[in-house]
């Protein structure tokens, strides 16, 4: 308990820097970052639990107790500095442990592991979007709401990107045959440096797509 109470100071310090140098709407982008990426982990944990592997469960992580999941880094660092060189919104929490050796269901069970997080994103922005869709909030509750349903569909979209580390990776080797898997060794050595140059550079490609699911779940534009 002890522990949490200074990780939650040095939280609230940084986000109040944070706040002066970056304005009000990035820091709220952050926290919703950070509760969306929340759900993401919580629900690869819940997956992995139901298909016969307890690991998440033993180790605490079945929660939606922020931090039992922040990377300081991931969390705030990264998400502030990807906004300030002109990329989208990025960032990560501490991931679920999970072992794939526990799950039942063949090699498609890692696969739905995977799958839950961005699943669990687009879930999120799906029931916003209804929530703007219906009228329920106005002003600024409904740009918040906004900012919600963009953010989470960045999310899915992102982790399904089939790169390691990302969530599509999964899916991807889960359906290549097994004679492909030498690509999976390449694209696990140089992954993460893909994953932050698209990140940075490349996350126009995918904006079309988060203007379409967009306009889908909200019946308006950004």
């Amino acid at each position: 308990m002890f522990r949490y109470a200074i990780i939650r100071h040095y939280i609230c310090k940084l986000l109040y820097i944070l706040r002066f140098m970056l304005g009000i709407d990035i820091i709220f982008g952050i926290v919703i970052l950070i509760l969306s990426v929340v759900v993401h982990e919580v629900s690869h944990g819940y997956a992995a639990d139901t298909l016969g592997d307890p690991t998440a469960r033993i180790a605490g992580r079945l929660t939606l107790n922020p931090l039992r999941h922040l990377d300081i880094t991931g969390s705030i660092i990264v998400p502030a500095i990807t906004v300030l060189l002109g990329g989208f919104i990025f960032g990560w929490a501490k991931p679920v442990p999970f072992n794939p050796y526990n799950l039942k269901r063949g090699k498609w069970s890692e696969a739905l592991v995977a799958a839950a997080g961005p699943v669990s994103n687009l879930a999120l922005a799906f029931l916003f979007g209804l929530i703007i869709r219906f009228g329920v909030v106005s002003g600024a509750a409904l740009e918040l709401a906004q900012l919600v349903v963009w953010i989470n569909i960045i999310l899915a979209l992102f982790n399904l990107i089939p790169i390691p580390p990302l969530d599509g990776s999964k899916i991807l080797f889960a359906l290549l045959p097994y004679h492909y898997m030498n690509i999976r060794r390449v694209l696990e050595q140089y992954g993460i440096i893909i994953v932050l140059l698209f990140a940075l550079f490349l996350w126009q490609l995918i904006l079309p797509v988060i203007h379409i699911l967009f306009r889908l779940f909200t019946g308006m534009g950004f």
